[in-house]
């Protein structure tokens, strides 16, 4: 179950968080400038989806807490790392449109921080390259 491949539940979550941190590596700025960042620029199908799989991750940290189900936790980082990956593969982050570019590495970056909350729930590292 040590496969390093996309079959590999936690090896496809890990390369998730590194393909996050190679975009955020090779954009190079700062993480308080995407404080500021226009989420409404977000419109996309799959910007969209991110966005509301993002929203319920606490309510579902809750649940699988009082659940005693942390299955729920990686199930959970699957879907995310899923829908990461096929955003990723259909749209570019790094565009010349300052405004976009910002708000999509700042959704990049909250996919990166709840991946690697999640992670660190369950015991597993997040990998910054793989």
């Amino acid at each position: 179950a040590k496969s390093q491949s996309n079959e590999n539940p936690v090896y496809y979550v890990q390369y998730a968080h590194a393909r996050v941190c190679s975009v955020l590596n090779q954009w190079g700025g700062e993480a308080a400038e995407l404080a500021g960042a226009d989420l409404g620029l977000l419109q996309n199908e799959r910007e969209l989806a991110l966005c509301a799989r993002l929203a319920s991750f606490p309510e579902l940290v809750q649940n699988a807490a009082a659940d005693y189900a942390p299955h729920q936790i990686a199930f959970y980082l699957k879907d995310l790392a899923a829908d990461f990956h096929s955003w990723y593969n259909a749209e570019r982050m790094l565009v010349e449109d300052e405004a976009v570019k910002l708000a999509r590495l700042a959704l990049a970056a909250a996919v990166r921080q709840v991946l690697v909350t999640g992670l660190k729930m369950l015991g597993v590292s997040a990998p910054e390259s793989m």
